[in-house]
C-alpha cells in the first residue's frame, strides 16, 4: 500500500503545482487595464536616475518589460533586440524601459553593456513594480517574468506579451506601437 501511496501523493501535490502555475502564468494585466504607476531607480547608459511612467507617457506610449535577470543569455539576447529596435520605437514616439529584480550596480553595468546605451533599465530589488504589474515568474514571485507591456499616453495598456522565450517581445511589442501610431496621428 505505502508503495501505491507516495506516487499518487506526489501526483497529486504536482498536479496541484502545475494548476497553481497556470493560474499564476495568465494573471499579468490585459489590455484595457490601467497600468499601475510608479518611479524606481533606473539607468541609462551608466548614469543613474529616477525613472517616472508617469512623465514618460507625456512622451507618448512606453514599451515596459520585464526579465528575470541582467546578463543571463535571453536577458541579454532580448536586451540587444530592444536596443537595436530603439530608433524604430522613436519614429512611432515610444520609448522602452526595462525592469528586473537586479540591484541598480548590476543594471548600471548592464545599461551600458547590454542595452548599448540605448534605453533605461529599472531596479526593483523589492520586487514592487514587478508584483503591481503581475509580471512575476511563477513560484518566484519576486523574479520577474518575460512580460512585456506597451502602455498608451493615457495610461492604459494596449498590449501584453509573455513568453520566457527572448524572441517576439521586440516584434510583437512593435508592431502593437506602429498601430497605436497609425490610428494616433501625433
Amino acid at each position: 500500500m505505502k508503495g501505491k501511496f507516495i506516487p499518487m501523493a506526489l501526483a497529486v501535490v504536482m498536479s496541484a503545482g502545475f494548476a497553481m502555475y497556470s493560474l499564476r502564468a495568465s494573471a499579468t494585466l490585459k489590455p484595457g487595464d490601467a497600468a499601475p504607476p510608479f518611479t524606481a531607480e533606473a539607468s541609462l547608459g551608466g548614469k543613474t536616475y529616477t525613472y517616472s511612467l508617469a512623465d514618460e507617457l507625456k512622451k507618448g506610449p512606453v514599451v515596459l518589460y520585464f526579465y528575470p535577470a541582467a546578463f543571463t543569455k535571453g536577458c541579454t539576447i532580448e536586451a540587444h533586440e530592444f536596443a537595436d529596435a530603439v530608433d524604430e520605437y522613436k519614429k512611432y514616439g515610444a520609448t522602452v524601459i526595462g525592469v528586473s529584480h537586479d540591484n541598480i550596480d548590476t543594471l548600471t553595468k548592464f545599461s551600458v553593456s547590454e542595452c548599448r546605451s540605448k534605453f533605461p533599465v529599472a531596479a526593483d530589488a523589492e520586487a514592487k513594480v514587478i508584483g503591481a504589474y503581475d509580471a512575476g515568474m511563477p513560484m518566484h514571485g519576486s523574479m520577474a517574468n518575460r512580460v512585456s507591456y506597451v502602455i498608451a499616453p493615457d495610461g492604459k495598456i494596449i498590449y501584453e506579451y509573455t513568453s520566457l522565450s527572448p524572441e517576439k517581445h521586440v516584434e510583437n511589442t512593435l508592431k502593437a506601437v506602429k498601430e497605436w501610431a497609425a490610428t494616433h496621428k501625433q
